[in-house]
């Protein structure tokens, strides 16, 4: 049978400790196939049983006590489905005591016999307090107060020098939260241990084997035997099984001479440990071992029931508040109105301490965080998210926005209206942790006469380490109750959005039917009217009123059209653009006569046009100079041809437009348009409009600054008729 190698500082993290070749002296064992022919035993067995043992030979013919052959036997016949479970009988061999521990997995059946010193009437009495315990222990409803109960019901009935309570963390590492010892032992309570202490493999053996015992530290491992070549015996469920060499010196070095540890196992996790050091070797009965895991299986069951009913209770009070958030929006409130109505049950369902959400560019925060840190985190949100984006630290954030967040590291974001940019942001403040460590928490290196190798610590002192920049971490519970949530809001909003585009449709219908034929009767009476009118100027002023109030309906429902996908329905043709641009400028001379405009008509230039459309586009960015430019200084418009384009410009003097507001001067209802001082009538349209007129005349429109001038230029690709040339 192979022994493993020595573990050193390259395979400590994978070394096979369930596979360890060797066996703790106070027992021996025998394992078998399932058919229940011998395959190896350990080189401690005694010797009456020793003179029979051979390879192949069938357990029927060992001189096993009948009580140990009777679970063999069973085993047999449950372990060909899989696993038999550890069965237990008190046996004599050669004239000793022994606890006989018959289990199988992986194809093996392992009887081990531990020694057994305590006469059976005392371990009797033991098992009556050790019941006793576990009742004491279930009548507790508060975690803290379990796991107190239970490392002093565990040492009362054990006897160990020290029994602690480890509460593991996401991160695996452990914190000592109760403890019952000695009183001339230095206390442990309080201290963090990394996860490194208890390596990957060493985590799943707990979790597989959730009692283990070391009876001596110092002890001398006993080799197993079998066919030369022969498959390790997995010990994993083994009661046995040696230890990692690197666990006997970590032990050591905490001054302890035995070891006992129940696991904690909740969901398959291992959620805590019950830890039992001596300071002398002990060996503790097996019915007393066994005691102890039922109260651990029995803490592991109360903890579940405390956790659930506390996810419960927070899963009622989420559903609550969801109920009364997505009532408020589909009722009648704006999105941000009903999150800053429901802002504090929101925090509370969270355990947050601040709410910032944002919508459409307008952010609203509650709770004790400033305005620029609000806008800031609000900065640092991804552009397209559809699920939720949580930070538990510091580091975690976009580095830009690390220096504005102060306290705030902690983030739960809910992305309710995607198109208008909703989001609702839970933040969690920093929690600075001063953490006592149960010595420092690295692992050291040294060399030695077979290389480098990892040395467990040599000094449990407390080691003190402040802790910043991380928050609380957000609860499996909490977050799987805010993506109901943001579900809950994403349908609210979505329901919103629809109910408005109806709205919107008809109003536009309104407009396009109801509004449009009045007003043009109102432009022809103002025309009647100044022309056999006393007072003309009240007549232009009708006119003038009408015809505004006619191009704005015009831009509604341009809008209207494209935002439905119907485009703007134009009919493309050759047409000259020079031509096109003369009369429209020609226009713009008589209805502003004191503003000086500038064309040099180059000659016909031909594009495939909607020749009203490009009028408009031309219109636009003429009105556009008139209201933006420097006074007294003229508009300027120019028309060239180069490789295949068609650009057609206008300038006015002035300052550069800020890069913030050319960013979005394409877009509707920009809020630099809507109440311009310079541009009263304006609703933000116009670019809007004419850059999908110009997109679908499948040319371009672009702002530039150049020479003192605002520039907008339209490409447009010439007519085929223009690219040929003459003939």
């Amino acid at each position: 049978m192979p022994v493993p190698a020595q573990a050193d500082l390259a395979n400590c993290a994978e070394e096979p400790i369930h596979v360890p070749g060797s066996i703790q002296p106070h027992g021996f064992l025998v394992f078998m196939d399932t058919q229940g022919l011998v395959e190896g035993w350990s080189a401690n067995v005694p010797a009456g049983l020793l003179a029979a043992l051979q390879l192949g030979r069938s357990y029927t013919e060992l001189p096993l006590p009948a009580a140990c052959a009777e679970l063999i036997a069973e085993c047999a016949d449950a372990v060909g489905e899989g696993e038999c479970a550890p069965m237990v009988a008190a046996v004599m061999v050669d004239g000793r005591g022994f606890d006989a521990i018959v289990h199988g997995t992986n194809g093996r059946i392992v009887a081990e016999f531990e020694s057994r010193d305590v006469p059976a009437d005392e371990v009797a009495l033991f098992a009556v307090r050790a019941h006793s315990s576990i009742e004491r222990v279930r009548r507790q409803r508060s975690i803290e107060g379990l796991l107190e109960t239970a490392v002093r019901q565990v040492r009362d009935f054990t006897g160990f020098d020290r029994v602690m309570a480890y509460r593991f963390r996401e991160d695996d590492s452990g914190d000592v939260v109760a403890e019952a010892r000695h009183d001339d032992l230095v206390p442990y309570l309080g201290q963090r241990y990394p996860a490194g202490d208890i390596p990957a493999q060493a985590r799943r053996l707990y979790v597989l084997n959730t009692l283990r015992m070391i009876a001596d530290i110092g002890y001398q491992p006993v080799p197993l035997l079998g066919a030369p070549g022969g498959a390790p015996l997995d010990m994993s469920f083994g009661v046995l099984r040696s230890v990692s060499p690197i666990h006997v010196e970590y032990l050591q070095n905490m001054g302890i001479q035995a070891s006992m540890s129940v696991s904690i196992v909740i969901n398959g996790r291992l959620w805590g440990l019950l830890a039992c050091h001596h300071m002398t070797p002990k060996q503790v009965p097996h019915a007393l071992r066994m005691a102890a895991d039922v109260l651990a299986q029995v803490l592991a069951s109360t903890v579940q029931s405390i956790e659930a009913r506390a996810d419960a209770e927070l899963v009622e009070q989420s559903a609550s508040v969801r109920t009364a958030l997505v009532e408020s929006l589909l009722i009648d409130e704006e999105p941000l109105d009903a999150l800053a109505h429901h802002a504090q049950d929101l925090m509370s369902a969270t355990r947050s301490q601040a709410l910032v959400a944002v919508h459409n560019g307008k952010v609203f925060s509650h709770g004790p965080i400033e305005r620029e840190t609000a806008e800031a985190i609000v900065r640092a949100l991804p552009q397209e998210a559809s699920d939720i984006v949580t930070f538990d630290a510091l580091d975690e954030w976009p580095a830009q926005v690390q220096g504005s967040l102060g306290k705030w590291v902690g983030m739960l974001a809910l992305p309710f209206d995607p198109p208008g940019g909703g989001w609702c942001l839970l933040l969690r403040t920093e929690q600075i942790e001063h953490v006592s460590w149960g010595g420092r928490p690295e692992k050291t290196i040294q060399i030695g006469p077979l290389g480098a190798r990892l040395t467990p610590r040599g000094s449990f002192d407390a080691w003190h380490e402040t802790v910043r920049g991380r928050s609380h971490p957000w609860e499996l519970a909490v977050l799987s109750n805010a993506r109901l949530t943001q579900s809950e809001l994403l349908r609210a909003s979505n329901a919103r959005r629809a109910q408005t585009e109806s709205t919107r449709a008809q109003l536009l219908a309104m407009l396009g039917h109801d509004l449009r034929d009045p007003l043009h009767s109102i432009n022809m009476a103002g025309t009647l009217l100044e022309r056999g009118s006393t007072q003309p100027t009240l007549a232009r002023r009708i006119q003038s009123s009408s015809n505004r109030m006619q191009r704005l309906i015009g831009q509604v429902l341009d809008m209207s059209r494209i935002d439905g996908g119907m485009g703007l329905g134009m009919v493309l043709a050759p047409l000259d653009l020079a031509a096109l641009a003369e009369d429209v400028i020609d226009e713009s001379r008589l209805a502003y006569p004191t503003i000086d405009y500038v064309f040099a008509n180059p000659g016909p230039v031909f594009v495939r046009a909607d020749s009203g459309r490009l009028a408009q586009v031309l219109t636009n960015l003429l009105s556009n100079a008139r209201h933006h430019g420097e006074v007294g200084r003229p508009i300027v418009a120019s028309l060239s041809v180069d490789h295949g384009w068609a650009e057609l410009t206008v300038a006015n003097a002035g300052a550069p437009i800020a890069p913030e507001v050319a960013a979005s001067m394409f877009n509707p209802f920009k809020r630099t348009s809507l109440h311009n001082p310079r541009n009263r009538t304006g609703m933000g349209l116009g670019l809007y409009i004419a850059a999908q007129i110009v997109r679908e005349h499948e040319g371009e429109i672009a702002y530039r600054h150049q020479d003192g001038q605002v520039v907008f230029g339209v490409r447009l690709p010439l007519a085929e008729m223009e690219r040929a040339g003459p003939t």
